[in-house]
């Protein structure tokens, strides 16, 4: 459940976008630098859009490409580098993609589409105590943003992921926020998970509110990292999730805690937690745990027990999030603390979560482990009941 979205209609005060999308416009580059306004409304029913219903069979490289019949897709890239002497950092990298009608975008050179893209991109400074972070918006035409399958891209403006060959297990990350930049070369050195029933992720209990959920969960990751005017040169792990869907979660779902926790001795767990309104967790929530050689177990919510160690309030938005959990895996004998590198790792973009990366401390079997990670924690600002997810 990568950010199992409940996904909304992005309405931008530019017509460039939203508003016509269809339409040509005059002086394209005028209005995508106008101020934008971003309001997220409640998306109408769309029977036209396919739902993920069934177990299907992927196809590689095809499936790391775009989906256009269902409405609403992700590739989300964290991970946790670090320099030569020990400097740490953290990155985010994510390009999403909206529909507005299913069915591939119109063919030619010009503006008309059927599909708007927007990314996040952030960096976490950690000996400096610093998080950066900034978003975009376009439209998918004119090479303005998308995504394809042979060879792997998707980008938005000259945000870009790319794959160095056909396949998505390779690629090349380069973005360029408001005074930090990514310059990054990934491997994936495990081969793909297929999360919930063999890549079939529920949301909730009704048929159909549920994605196609891929990951890399683990990828050896080296390159550049700028903030200012001082590069570092980086290197460690990333993690990778592509997830497809025309789902929304339970109407009484408020958001969700998502953990992707990757431990030094090459094993990994991905782990999803849907808050509801009542302050319980929704029972169809669980996670993955991946094997040294790829091998995966699936988890239940009724095996994971999580106790949350402190909070943390954000001056800048004022919102309140848990910050340092302790995690009981009884049935695998695994007891784990996760720890954010720093609090302040919020996203104020177009709505309010936070997204940190995270070092882990555990025990299995009495035998100590460590680890790092990311977490996400959204909904805690305002429920996600009608916001992007």
């Amino acid at each position: 459940m990568r950010t199992s979205h409940k996904w909304i209609i992005l309405t931008l005060s530019f017509a460039a976008i939203l508003v016509g999308a269809c339409a040509p416009v005059t002086d394209l580059k005028d209005q995508q630098t106008s101020a934008v306004s971003l309001t997220l409304v409640e998306p109408t029913a769309a029977p036209d859009f396919a739902r993920a219903v069934d177990v299907q069979e992927f196809s590689f490289p095809q499936d790391h490409g775009p989906h256009f019949e269902y409405q609403t897709e992700w590739w989300y890239y964290t991970g946790n580098l670090q320099t030569e002497d020990g400097q740490r950092f953290g990155y985010q990298f994510t390009i999403f993609r909206r529909a507005l009608a299913p069915g591939e975008p119109p063919e030619g050179d010009g503006l008309a589409t059927n599909q708007i893209y927007f990314a996040h991109v952030a960096l976490t400074d950690v000996a400096g105590e610093s998080h950066f972070f900034d978003e975009r918006f376009s439209r998918g035409a004119a090479d303005l943003a998308g995504a394809q399958a042979d060879p792997f891209a998707a980008w938005v403006e000259d945000w870009r992921v790319e794959s160095e060959g056909i396949e998505a297990d390779q690629v090349l990350i380069v973005a360029e926020g408001q005074d930090f930049e990514l310059d990054l070369t990934l491997e994936a050195i495990k081969p793909i998970v297929r999360h919930g029933q063999d890549g079939l992720s529920a949301k909730s209990d009704e048929v159909g509110n549920a994605s196609y959920y891929l990951s890399f969960t683990r990828i050896q990751t080296v390159g550049d990292l700028r903030i200012g005017d001082r590069t570092y040169e980086v290197s460690g792990l990333s993690w990778f999730d592509h997830e497809w869907s025309t789902s929304v979660l339970d109407e009484n779902a408020v958001g969700w805690d998502w953990f992707g926790l990757q431990l030094d001795d090459g094993r990994e767990l991905m782990l999803y937690f849907i808050r509801l309104a009542d302050g319980e967790i929704d029972p169809i929530s669980g996670g993955t745990f991946i094997g040294k050689q790829g091998e995966v177990i699936g988890l239940e919510a009724s095996e994971v027990q999580i106790e949350a160690l402190d909070t943390w309030l954000s001056e800048q938005s004022g919102t309140e999030y848990p910050s340092g959990w302790r995690i009981n895996l009884p049935t695998l004998d695994m007891e784990l603390t996760v720890e954010p590198l720093i609090e302040a790792q919020e996203m104020r973009v177009s709505f309010t979560y936070w997204e940190g990366a995270v070092r882990i401390r555990g025990e299995q079997d009495g035998v100590p482990f460590g680890g790092s990670g990311y977490v996400e924690l959204t909904g805690y600002l305002e429920s996600m009941e009608g916001v992007l997810s």
